[in-house]
C-alpha cells in the first residue's frame, strides 16, 4: 500500500451517512461567490510530501474551502494562515494556496485532517471521529519518516494521543498552544491552536505565535 493508493480509498469512502449527505448538498447548492466552480463534494485526501519528516493534522474539510477545491486547506482563510506560516518555516515553496493546480507543492511535510469530509459547522461528531481516525492511522503508518506531529486544534490533539495509547505519557498533558508531547518510540507532537477564523480574528492566534511552532519543528528536524 502507498499513500497514493490509500488517498484514493479515501476519496471513495461513504462510511458515515450524515457527512456523505453534508458535503455533497454544499456541493450542489454552493456559496453565492463560488457557483460557476465545480465543488469537489468528497472526502479530501491528504496532501504534501510522501516522504515527509512533518505532519500536519488539522480537524476537517470547510464547507466553501477543501470541499470545494478537493485540497487540503486550499480556498479558505485557514488555508491562508497555514501555508504561509509553512512557506516561512521552508516547507512550502509559496504561500497561496487558492485551487488544486496552483503550483503548490510541500518539501518534507504532508498535510492531512483527523476527518476527511466537510461536516456540519465544523463539528463531526465523536463517532464521525473514530471512523475517521481509522484513516488517520493508516496515513500516519505510511509516513513512516515522521518525526513531528503539529496538530491544529484539541479535538485533533486529543486523537493523535489516542491513536498512540500506551506510548502517550501518562498523565496527558493538557492542550495547549505550544505543548509539547514526545511519543515512546515515536514522534514529537507539538500542539497550535487552530488557524480558523474563530481564533485568527479574536487575535488568540496570532501569526508570529503559529510560526513559532513551525519554527520549532523545524529546529526539532535539523537539531
Amino acid at each position: 500500500m502507498t499513500i497514493g493508493r490509500l488517498n484514493q480509498d479515501i476519496i471513495e469512502c461513504r462510511s458515515c451517512p450524515r457527512l456523505v449527505s453534508w458535503r455533497e448538498e454544499v456541493a450542489t447548492t454552493k456559496r453565492a461567490a463560488y457557483r460557476d466552480w465545480d465543488y469537489w463534494g468528497r472526502p479530501v485526501p491528504g496532501f504534501g510530501d510522501p516522504a515527509a519528516r512533518l505532519a500536519v493534522i488539522g480537524l476537517a474539510p470547510a464547507a466553501h474551502g477543501a470541499n470545494r477545491t478537493g485540497r487540503m486547506f486550499t480556498g479558505d482563510r485557514s488555508g491562508d494562515w497555514l501555508y504561509r506560516a509553512l512557506h516561512r518555516a521552508g516547507f512550502a515553496n509559496q504561500e497561496t494556496a487558492d485551487h488544486r493546480d496552483d503550483g503548490l507543492t510541500l518539501s518534507d511535510c504532508y498535510v492531512t485532517s483527523m476527518v476527511h469530509c466537510a461536516p456540519p459547522d465544523n463539528q463531526p461528531t465523536a463517532e464521525e471521529r473514530a471512523t475517521c481516525g481509522d484513516w488517520l492511522d493508516r496515513e500516519l503508518d505510511l509516513l513512516d519518516r515522521v518525526q513531528v506531529l503539529v496538530v491544529l486544534g484539541q479535538l485533533s490533539y486529543n486523537q493523535v494521543l489516542r491513536r498512540f495509547g500506551s506510548s502517550a505519557p501518562k498523565p496527558r498533558p493538557r492542550f495547549g498552544h505550544g505543548v509539547e508531547v514526545v511519543v515512546e518510540d515515536g514522534p514529537r507532537l507539538i500542539a497550535s491552536y487552530h488557524p480558523s477564523q474563530q481564533n485568527t480574528f479574536t487575535g488568540r492566534l496570532t501569526e508570529p505565535m503559529l510560526d513559532s511552532v513551525f519554527a520549532r519543528a523545524r529546529a526539532v528536524l535539523d537539531g
